[in-house]
């Protein structure tokens, strides 16, 4: 950008944010100024765009009877329009009059063509016109931005995309933390679509390459507009198409307006629910950025969502999380939609913003965990771990996922973790939670760290085996003797096969109590008695005591006996042996433990805070003896002082 634009769209930010001072105080609330700045803006900058060829068009319009999609298309090939208005009217025409300003306001909106005209609704731009007629402010707002020389030849549309971007960034500083829902910050973009192409370099270089980019939850569009920006640096004659999807009215009318100022087709973003409707099922592509919201339920998607993981190899296929939290859906569709591998290294590359909670939510077998094992197995490249503190909306822990559908050979079977929760600078003015922030020197650091693909203080390198584990469950072995008391001889004389005679035979007995089953047949025996196998064991347990040096207690048949309401469940990395682990760590506590390895279920965590932790060296103790002198040294002077020595 030239001096000259700069200063350009310096002077369009500020007159364009002037219409808060001017109209919009004490009618509406502070927080709400962007809702009605920017789809003024918009307006302004779309009637612009049409301006050289509106005439050319109204004339084409009155001669022809064409109607629906083969209108557009004929006004698309003559005059190389994606919309239109069929309207004479624009914002300087109304302006001149204060007569009828809503109406007419009302009659131009709705005479842009079908590609366009949901934005108005979504913008909900009539009734917050309605609002301002009502409070005598819409002809001054109409009149203000019917001077603001938004044309093409004044402001490029790189230009305007700027100043669309300071804008939303204004309207959204109103909104503080709110502003989470709307707006992903340009820095954490930045670092995910430098690492993204990173892996794609030698294949960004040809004379005219061609490359798709998909945010299935665009919010305001700006992940696919970084992300187009990004590639158009690396090579200025690459061919991107944009492709997004967005549920959130006022975020999907910001995102298709932002689309079309910086020259993107209508189409290029498509209003609906992601996880109930896939508007692209039948695409893949080469890049996939999202920020899916943290921590939203998804109950009232869960029928259709339910529906659609019945299909094997279906996007939701693979498991379903707790409806509490939908991120893990997010992930998974993600993948599914990364252009499949190809000859020459092509597939397609992601990278999700989630929370800690799919790093290790849900035990083994879970919906989360086979999700999680499809994707470390399958797509995962990296997890960079985010500084805190890093989006508008939450202060906490935050995670890049990288998905690769084909990764570099020397990548294969392998997984990196990156720790950048330290790579930031502290913000000059704090967004909503949004404190820090990374700088293009902090992002360097990260992408320097991937690129490499070492181990270091900030980059792990492990294997999907690595992230297993095996829950397996571990019982204690019982000891038992033999102790004969007076409640254990009648609790056998409740038993319906037991007599008299019985009594005197439980009263001979003596241990140790794994010889009971031949020393009571044989009791029996001599003394003419019939005892059955559910009297013995009665017997058996009547007079069983615990006691800790005994032999391993084992049942009439030979079974281990084990101790009742006792269990653990002692998780073992996969790649670690069963035995030495257990040996390790469980033996010496519990010397009488067993485990069952066959019951041994397999599921994945990562353990991202564990594998960077760093222990705090603890201070010697002669530091510390230092400190405690210096501590009385101190009060001693005091006590002098207070008693005047």
């Amino acid at each position: 950008m030239g001096a000259a634009q700069a200063n350009a769209a310096r002077v369009m930010q500020s007159a364009i944010w002037d219409t808060a001072d001017k109209f919009l105080r004490n009618v509406v609330e502070e927080e709400d100024y962007g809702d009605y700045i920017i789809p003024f803006t918009v307006l302004r900058r779309l009637e612009c765009l049409l301006a050289d060829t509106k005439p050319d068009v109204l004339t084409f319009l009155a001669e022809t009877d064409l109607t629906g999609k083969m209108l557009e298309l004929n006004i698309q090939h003559r005059f190389g329009l994606h919309f239109y208005n069929t309207s004479p009217l624009d914002l300087p025409t109304i302006a001149k009059s204060d007569d009828k300003v809503y109406e007419s306001l009302e009659l131009y909106i709705s005479s842009f063509s079908d590609s366009i005209r949901d934005i108005w609704d979504h913008f909900e731009l009539l009734e917050r016109a309605k609002k301002l007629a009502n409070a005598g402010r819409l002809w001054g707002v109409v009149k203000h931005f019917a001077k603001q020389p938004m044309h093409p030849e004044e402001l490029p549309d790189t230009v305007m995309g700027d100043i669309f971007e300071d804008i939303m960034y204004k309207a959204f500083n109103k909104k503080g933390k709110g502003a989470g829902a709307f707006y992903t910050p340009r820095d954490a973009i930045r670092l995910m679509v430098d690492v993204l192409f990173s892996s794609d370099d030698d294949g960004l270089t040809g004379s005219h390459p061609a490359r798709s980019v998909y945010d299935p939850t665009a919010g305001t569009g700006g992940m696919l507009l970084v992300a187009k920006r990004a590639l158009k640096e690396l090579n200025s004659s690459i061919d991107v198409g944009l492709y997004g999807q967005e549920m959130m009215s006022f975020a999907y009318a910001i995102g298709k307006a932002d689309l079309l100022i910086q020259g993107e087709r209508p189409e290029a973003l498509k209003f609906d629910n992601t996880l109930r409707v896939d508007r692209y099922a039948s695409q893949t592509f080469d890049y996939v950025l999202s920020n899916p919201p943290f921590g939203t339920d998804w109950f009232d998607d869960k029928e259709h969502v339910e529906e659609q993981a019945k299909v094997p190899g279906s996007r939701f296929s693979h498991g379903l999380p707790p409806t509490p939290d939908g991120q893990m859906l997010f992930l998974a569709h993600c993948a599914t939609k990364l252009s499949p591998a190809g000859p020459g290294g092509s597939g397609g590359r992601a990278a999700v913003v989630s929370n800690g909670s799919p790093l290790f939510t849900g035990g083994p077998g879970s919906g989360p965990d086979r999700i999680r094992a499809w994707l470390l197995t399958d797509y995962v490249d990296a997890i960079i771990g985010l500084p805190n503190n890093m989006f508008y909306g939450t202060d906490i822990a935050t995670y890049v996922w990288i998905l690769d559908a084909n990764k570099e050979p020397h990548r294969q079977g392998k997984i990196q973790l990156i720790d950048a929760t330290r790579a930031w600078h502290t913000m000059r003015k704090p967004m909503g939670e949004k404190r820090r922030e990374m700088t293009s020197q902090d992002r360097d650091v990260i992408l320097e760290a991937y690129q490499g693909f070492e181990h270091s203080n900030i980059s792990k390198i492990v294997a999907p085996d690595d992230l297993a584990y095996r829950d397996v469950p571990v019982y204690l072995r019982r000891r038992l003797d033999v102790k004969v008391t007076e409640e254990a001889v009648q609790k056998v004389l409740t038993h319906s096969a037991a007599t008299a005679e019985h009594e005197s035979l439980v009263r001979r007995l003596r241990g140790p109590w794994n010889t009971l089953p031949g020393v009571i047949r044989k009791e029996a025996q001599t003394a003419g008695l019939r005892v059955s196998a559910p009297l013995l064991d009665t017997i058996m347990f009547a007079v069983a005591v615990d006691d800790p040096d005994a032999p391993l207690a084992v049942d009439r048949r030979g079974r281990p006996m084990f101790v009742e309401d006792w269990k653990m469940i002692e998780r073992v990395p996969l790649s670690e042996d069963m035995t030495e682990h257990m040996e390790r760590n469980v033996l010496p506590f519990a010397p009488d433990a067993v485990w069952n390895e066959e019951a041994a279920k397999v599921g994945y965590e990562i353990p991202f805070s564990r594998l960077f932790y760093i222990p705090t060296l603890m201070r010697s103790l002669d530091e510390i003896d230092a400190d405690v002198l210096e501590v009385m040294r101190s009060l001693g002077e005091k006590f002098k002082a207070v008693h005047g020595e």
